[in-house]
């Protein structure tokens, strides 16, 4: 009977498995491609517009961008995404930081502050690397060992690694602002074909700016609420312009399949020489919303975006293109670039309901490009590349889902101003080309690096798949470069901005970090104080945070030297975002003692990944007095002696399953009593109590002071939990650099007074909250 049971479950595996994939690959279409399926509405009126070619009669300039058209979507998205990107994946999820953490970890670099391979998070991947080393070939082996001896060696190398990173992410957040005004924009502009040329230019922009606010201001509501809606519009989108491609083709031009042939591309060059070249800054906007196939791999699995890709969109796209460009060459008598576009091969009967469908679909792929914006803000400010901002979860369902208030509204008046700025599809396509085309150059660069270090690849593949995709993005590039007052500055201007703040509040938080290490007070200077630490312990659990793994901070000892008395139970937290998406919740608290059992102080690292949602105050209180239990059950070692713990990886365990805890509401008419050693009382408010108490496990192996330091522990939760956090105020020192006091007194202290505290912090009650303020001279 197992037998027949075994044999008839694997069909029924692979079925299932492939009706997720077919499921997946549905939804995808809403989320990943609405970008890349509204790209035929600008990509010919972009490449004529700028008066470098012109429609003749012979066709040639119009088979020349039909030929390129294919040719970039077959190899940039198709070869390229498809067949090698997608399979470099940082345990599931895709994007510029996911290439750039994951090369971090390989090779054993990074200046994330505490994010190092050294600080906790990199056994696995540690381990994961040498069994692909071990696995390799001897060649390539040895040339990911030479790559990575040299990042290792030239700090130059590593901050131009992350310079490279943040240029991308710099362009993806450009992406954000020049996306949703094109793509909005060009499907609004076929309103120029129900009017004068002259009215319908005082139309498009005031339907286009409140069709974006709109869309910018139904943001807070998050996706899931419409999400619903986004697969079948764009399905009807992809339908609709490869039925239209369909008709044309066999209506006007049944030949013009010939044109596909790399022979007109060359064709088209020779003949249109210098303005052929400059066209190509209009011709690249086919693969806009290419690098959400990547970027989207969180949400989504491999095969299905493969699916999805290769079965749907590329054949839609394609047919639509062939379509556009049959009806052009036996259309010649159009008034110059104005009327080229997608409309105009439009039959007039279905006009308005493709007008329709095409605005819906636009406000889809502006949707798809808004939330990947919000998403790589996130993982920046994880890795402290970013400064800290309000992140909601819309969804509590749906992974991934956020909105940033801040950001939201600062791109939807960047992307008004564009849109009012430019107010036509030729600079604003020269604006958006360059933004994406850098992405996909960054992109191109990293897998590279990517293929030797985590595919143990030789450097020649690595090469051959550089000189190859690169070669072809770079001659994109250099096309989109050269409109640069046409347009190109924009994206040029926003990422040197945004790289400014990021580099910035980096830098800044780098010194910030530097500052505590070299300040830090050592152990030996703790365990001389005695277990009451030359100060009055009061009832309570003390959480004092900070960014060090070993060591005490400067702000503990500032704290007592000012305050003489402190909390029965005191906690140095660390809160680390680490460069993976995700830590499983069995691996989040790494827990460990600092001095004796009777000093009763412990040091929590707590770890969360880019992608991880971070638990409100009443979840994170529980879990975190829960894992310093399991460490005292399970017989944590002391630290007694009086050296620092460099490495607490190294001695500390990860908690795994904690106690569990129950907890009963009770109200109490008295405050808490005094100190059995002085009447000081903890400086917490209790209008009402929880009383906690462990399930101890009935096991003879739990010692009798076990026992106690758990009873102390939990009436010590009971009496409440403070939470000091340090108010730092950084100044450069004298004698810096201009630049440096600069970056410094004025850059990193407005991004710090401007910016949110820590995420953990932004629930904590104020009563029970204390800071102390220190200046750091770095």
């Amino acid at each position: 009977m197992d037998v027949e049971r075994g044999g008839s479950g694997e069909p029924d595996k692979r079925v299932n498995s492939w009706r997720a994939a077919f499921a997946l690959a549905y939804q995808s279409l809403g989320v990943v491609y609405g970008d890349l399926s509204t790209s035929p509405l600008y990509v010919y009126k972009s490449a004529f517009s700028g008066g470098d070619i012109e429609h003749s009669e012979t066709n040639d300039e119009i088979y020349g961008v039909l030929s390129f058209v294919f040719w970039t979507l077959t190899l940039i998205p198709l070869f390229k995404y498809v067949f090698v990107v997608l399979r470099a994946d940082d345990n599931g999820e895709g994007g510029t930081f996911a290439l750039y953490s994951l090369i971090c970890r390989r090779a054993g670099i990074g200046f994330v502050p505490g994010a190092r391979p050294a600080d906790c998070e990199d056994a696995v991947a540690a381990a994961a690397a040498a069994s692909c080393a071990a696995n390799a070939p001897n060649g390539s082996a040895s040339a990911a060992s030479r790559v990575r001896t040299m990042l290792e060696k030239h700090q130059v190398l590593q901050r131009l690694l992350l310079i490279f990173a943040l240029l991308g992410t710099c362009m993806v957040i450009g992406d954000g602002v020049l996306t949703p005004a094109v793509s909005v924009f060009s499907a609004v502009s076929g309103l120029e074909l129900s009017m004068e040329k002259e009215q319908h230019k005082y139309v498009e922009v005031p339907v286009a700016c409140v069709i974006l606010v709109g869309l910018f201001a139904l943001q807070h509501y998050g996706t899931h609420r419409v999400g619903f809606l986004f697969a079948p519009i764009v399905v009807a989108w992809l339908l609709c312009i490869s039925g239209i491609g369909a008709y044309n083709i066999i209506h006007w031009n049944p030949r013009v399949y010939r044109a596909l042939s790399p022979y007109y591309m060359y064709n088209f060059l020779k003949k249109t020489r210098r303005g052929g070249w400059m066209s190509l800054g209009g011709i690249l906007l086919c693969i806009t919303g290419s690098e959400a196939m990547y970027a989207d791999l969180g949400h989504f699995s491999q095969s299905s975006i493969k699916l999805a890709f290769t079965s749907v969109v590329y054949p839609a796209l394609i047919l639509a293109y062939m379509g556009q460009a049959a009806y052009l060459s036996q259309h010649h008598a159009i008034e110059s670039s104005y009327r080229i576009g997608f409309y105009v091969s439009v039959p007039e009967q279905i006009r308005w309901p493709v007008l329709a469908i095409a605005i819906l679909a636009a406000v889809v792929g502006s949707q798809a490009v808004i939330t990947g914006t919000f998403s790589i803000i996130k993982q920046c400010s994880a890795l402290s590349c970013f400064p800290r901002v309000k992140i909601v979860h819309t969804s509590s369902k749906v992974h991934g889902q956020i909105y940033i208030p801040e950001i939201n509204w600062i791109l939807m008046i960047l992307c008004l101003a564009v849109t009012i700025g430019f107010r036509d599809t030729k600079r604003l396509g020269n604006a958006s080309g360059l933004a994406v085309i850098t992405v996909m150059l960054v992109t191109t660069c990293l897998m590279s690096l990517v293929i030797v270090l985590c595919w143990h690849r030789s450097i020649f593949f690595a090469l051959c798949f550089l000189l190859f995709f690169g070669a072809i993005e770079a001659f994109y590039f250099s096309a989109s470069l050269i409109k640069f007052l046409e347009g190109a500055w924009v994206p040029i201007a926003l990422s040197f901005i945004f790289m400014t703040i990021m580099y910035t509040w980096h830098y800044g938080t780098l010194k910030k970090y530097e500052f505590d290490v070299q300040n830090r007070v050592s152990i030996g200077w703790l365990l001389n104080l005695g277990p009451s630490l030359g100060i009055v312990r009061v009832r309570g659990i003390g959480l004092i945070h900070t960014e060090l793994v070993s060591g005490i901070p400067a702000i503990f000892s500032h704290f007592v030297t000012n305050l003489p008395a402190f909390h029965q139970v005191l906690v140095f937290l660390c809160v680390k975002s680490i460069p993976v998406p995700h830590v499983q919740p069995e691996e989040r608290f790494v827990v460990g003692r600092i001095g004796p059992k009777d000093y009763r102080i412990y040091r929590v690292i707590v770890m969360y990944g880019y992608r991880d949602v971070q638990k409100d105050d009443l979840e994170f209180e529980k879990d975190l007095v829960s894992s310093i239990a399991e460490f005292v059950r399970s017989g944590g070692p002391d630290h007694d002696n009086l050296e620092e713990i460099e490495e607490p990886c190294g001695k500390m365990p990860v908690v795994g399953t904690p106690v569990r805890l129950f907890e009963e509401d009770c109200e109490l008419n008295e405050p808490p009593g005094p100190s059995d050693q002085k009447e000081i009382k903890s400086p917490i408010i209790f209008p009402k109590r929880k009383r906690v108490r462990f399930l101890l496990p009935k096991s003879p192996q739990l010692d009798i002071a076990a026992r106690e330091e758990l009873q102390e522990l939990t009436e010590a939760r009971e009496a409440g939990m403070a939470f000091i956090l340090g108010h730092s105020y950084m100044r450069a020192k004298s004698g810096s650099s201009f630049i440096k006091r600069i970056a410094i007194n004025f850059g990193y202290e407005f991004l710090r007074r401007n910016s949110r505290g820590p995420a953990y912090a932004a629930t904590i009650p104020h009563a029970s909250t204390l800071e102390v303020g220190m200046v750091y001279l770095v």
